[in-house]
């Protein structure tokens, strides 16, 4: 039995995602790439997100020494966060696209391949309809700049139930409806931010984790929920670190991704109060010592 035990465990899934340093979503504060970079490697992460207006103006040579700096220091890129807001009038979407390929042209020059956003999940001016019709307009564009410069392209949605119903008309919210816009936009590259909040809070499950693949997913956010806070009262600004509470089945979400051999960068995002406070290294520390703990609920 002990030997049919670990041939079972030698021949279970591994992990082949890597713990990523987002420093916004912890209250981290840096002036340039290489400091956050030397954050990152101080703490234990195995992958740093990029700084896409640094990387942009940097020379080949400045591109060459932060690329020997994250070999250095055993980081791979995280995802880029997307540098348009689609959200707003066209005017302040133009003038995101304008500057977007210039941005995205120096992502790649850096090797940065993933890029994310998030969906707003309600409008007090588009119905439904309209706000579909519209983010598969803009966000196909994006995805044709991003496209051009073999930059993948995930979105993200919003299940905070209490931010749904902060505006007059809902919008996309949930997995499925997500996976339905993607495919309207119609491009292979574009994909799925997964954030476990997210997840639990739009009633998503293990099963339909497990029915994704790796190719369809571009990174993940990790994250627990307060503990004697009713589902639907739960503020999307006020979360734990993962495996904090255990209100949040970490161990199913982390395992359906692993199931399905997803393999980018996933980050700690729980807009916590306290852990905003703290200094940058505290902050990482924390972070990083909730990421390994979670990993730790599926074994490595």
């Amino acid at each position: 039995m002990a030997l049919q035990s670990k041939a079972q465990a030698a021949s279970a899934p591994q992990r082949a995602f890597k713990i990523a340093l987002t420093p916004g979503s912890i209250g981290v504060t840096v002036a340039s790439q290489r400091e956050l970079n030397g954050l990152a490697h101080r703490h234990g992460f195995e992958a740093v997100e990029p700084m896409p207006a640094e990387i942009a103006g940097m020379s080949p040579a400045q591109l060459a020494e932060l690329a020997a700096d994250l070999g250095a220091k055993h980081l791979v890129w995280a995802a880029a966060g997307l540098p348009v807001d689609f959200r707003k009038d066209d005017a302040t979407f133009r003038a995101g696209i304008n500057d977007l390929p210039k941005i995205a042209a120096g992502l790649h020059r850096a090797g940065v391949r993933r890029v994310g956003t998030w969906l707003m999940p309600c409008s007090d001016e588009l119905t439904y309809r309209a706000n579909f019709k519209q983010h598969v307009a803009r966000l196909g564009e994006i995805a044709r700049i991003l496209s051009d410069h073999d930059l993948r392209f995930g979105l993200e949605y919003v299940g905070t139930q209490r931010v749904l119903v902060g505006r007059k008309y809902p919008f996309v919210h949930t997995l499925a409806e997500t996976r339905e816009l993607i495919a309207e936009i119609g491009r292979n590259h574009v994909g799925l931010v997964l954030d476990s909040w997210h997840w639990w809070q739009a009633g998503d499950t293990v099963a339909e984790l497990r029915a994704l693949k790796n190719a369809e997913i571009i990174s993940v956010d990790l994250n627990d929920a307060p503990k004697d806070i009713a589902k639907g009262q739960q503020k999307d600004g006020e979360r734990e670190l993962p495996v904090a509470t255990g209100v949040i089945d970490t161990a199913g979400f982390l395992g359906a991704l692993v199931a399905v051999g997803y393999d980018g960068p996933m980050r700690a995002e729980p807009f916590n109060k306290i852990v905003n406070a703290l200094d940058n290294d505290p902050a990482c520390a924390v972070s990083a010592a909730a990421m390994r703990q979670a990993v730790g609920l599926i074994g490595g």
